[in-house]
């Protein structure tokens, strides 16, 4: 099984974003990211095979000594080999030292597969359209669509979970964040 450590918004931004997922499903482009069942998060650190009770427990150690981090969305991008549609978080020292601190915490795991989520490697981002099964027309119509409605995003990142990565995603754990 697979794992992912995710960092989620406060309510009022994971709604926004949230909102151009529902719009391309409106738009009968694709609805592949509501069927994966998810919310809007920034993914971490991604494992295979994870001990949950250890994560779970090493997980709760770490968030109560996190705080809440500021969250900007400033752009948008594309994973054109996967066709996936992302919000890109403005990038910030916190963002890549929780990055960093998480991979050190839970170091024993394996991400053999997942390089591209390792520090130094990392490309935070925010799915927002998942269209690899999709036709190449309606790729470039989300696209279009969320290029034309597309609007900065200020916020918090609120808390931290564990997911498991099938279909649908499971959130296994979330833990808040301290406040400021």
């Amino acid at each position: 099984m697979q794992y992912a450590i995710e960092l989620f918004f406060d309510e009022e931004m994971e709604k926004k974003l949230f909102r151009y997922a529902e719009r391309i499903a409106e738009e009968k482009l694709s609805t592949k990211y509501l069927e994966w069942k998810t919310r809007p998060h920034i993914t971490l650190a991604c494992f295979n095979d994870v001990d949950e009770k250890v994560c779970v427990e090493r997980l709760k150690l770490f968030a109560q000594k996190q705080q809440t981090l500021p969250a900007y969305i400033g752009s948008l991008g594309m994973f054109t080999d996967t066709k996936t549609i992302f919000a890109s978080p403005i990038m910030t020292s916190s963002m890549y030292q929780i990055q960093r601190e998480i991979h050190d915490c839970l170091c024993d795991f394996d991400t053999r597969g997942w390089e591209w989520y390792l520090p130094d490697r990392w490309v935070p981002h925010c799915g927002i359209a998942l269209m690899k099964e999709d036709a190449e027309e309606s790729y470039y119509k989300a696209c279009d669509l969320v290029l034309r409605e597309f609007e900065k995003i200020n916020g918090k990142f609120a808390s931290i979970g564990l997911v498991k990565i099938s279909f649908p995603v499971k959130e296994i754990y979330v833990a808040e964040l301290k406040g400021e």
